[in-house]
């Protein structure tokens, strides 16, 4: 039996089960020079609610009636492909389905000996790479500064917050319950932590825990916890603008604060950025990741839920925040 997700309708607001559909298909037979892969683990992530809008971005919508895709980890059950064999792990862009073939060109081999296979859709994925980058290249850390990281118990966000300790910062969390800043706190070294569940004022919650201002803000949230960071960020500052899941499933456009007159007057620099940008010097930052994971310097965690009818459910749940780390969904 194999089975694929496809997007049945585009999500008015927040996504619904009623959006996603599940469909029997044929079990496919690889080709000359393609594999066939059984999907083994999941990513799910908070930009594909933008691929299910039917408008131009960096990358192309999901088709009505057609699988969706994202980051796969999936095992190689048969090969006509003289680079891999049966056995072998691969992980890439891939659709939603049980079993599916590929030539396999954008795909790399993987394994589990040093680490889980689901690491690599995690911190040795899309998700380390995009704090990686956004850390070194747009933030720019310098030791005794101050960073502030939004979305703080997430994927990105705890990996960027203990790459801003690794670089010598104080580092201030933003998370949605005590048990997620007790986790930033004690597993990835965060200085300080505020939960925004509790917090009337986060302005004020940020003085307090950075009373010298912030050099370095990395949201992944946006709208009013972005202008709260602004309120406090220093002359020369750094704001990367990685997220924005507050806004994701928005159905008109926000009005909030204008930020130039700040810009300006502290001379601070504000960059958006894809992962992608970066996809010539992935290796590098897959080895400094790797060697900072082996030293026990930078530590990671993931939520993974079974099943693979499960995976529509576990989208949804990222805009819930019932994510700790990284949401992965593992394939039965």
């Amino acid at each position: 039996m194999n089975k694929s997700i496809v997007l049945k309708s585009r999500p008015e607001g927040t996504p619904t089960l009623e959006n996603f559909e599940f469909k029997e298909i044929e079990k496919p037979e690889p080709q000359d020079g393609e594999v066939l892969l059984k999907t083994k683990f999941v990513s799910v992530d908070p930009y594909l609610r933008g691929r299910m809008r039917d408008e131009k971005s960096y990358i192309e919508p999901f088709e009505l009636d057609q699988p969706l895709a994202s980051a796969v980890v999936a095992e190689v059950v048969e090969s006509k492909h003289e680079k891999f064999q049966k056995g072998d792990f691969l992980t890439g862009m891939l659709e939603w389905k049980m079993f599916q073939t590929s030539n396999a060109k954008n795909l790399r081999k993987v394994n589990g000996d040093q680490v889980s296979l689901s690491a690599y859709l995690g911190v040795l994925g899309m998700t380390g790479l995009t704090a990686y980058f956004g850390m070194t290249d747009i933030g720019v850390p310098e030791k005794g500064e101050t960073l502030l990281v939004s979305g703080a118990a997430g994927a990105v966000g705890s990996i960027a917050g203990q790459i801003g300790k690794i670089k010598g910062l104080k580092v201030v969390g933003i998370a949605g319950s005590d048990e997620k800043i007790k986790l930033i706190q004690e597993k990835f070294n965060f200085d300080e932590g505020i939960n925004y569940g509790k917090t009337d004022d986060m302005t004020a919650a940020i003085k307090e825990l950075a009373p010298d201002g912030i050099d370095v803000y990395f949201d992944n949230v946006g709208s009013y916890t972005l202008d709260a960071a602004m309120n406090n960020i220093n002359r020369h500052g750094r704001v990367i603008n990685c997220g924005a899941i507050s806004l994701y499933n928005e159905t008109e456009q926000p009005k909030g604060p204008r930020l130039e007159t700040t810009l300006v007057k502290k001379s601070v620099k504000m960059q958006g950025f894809i992962v992608r940008n970066y996809e010539d010097q992935f290796n590098e930052g897959i080895q400094q990741l790797s060697k900072w994971l082996a030293s026990g310097e930078l530590k990671h965690e993931e939520t993974i839920v079974e099943g693979f009818d499960q995976i529509p459910n576990a989208f949804i749940d990222l805009f819930d925040g019932k994510n700790i780390g990284k949401m992965v969904v593992k394939v039965d």
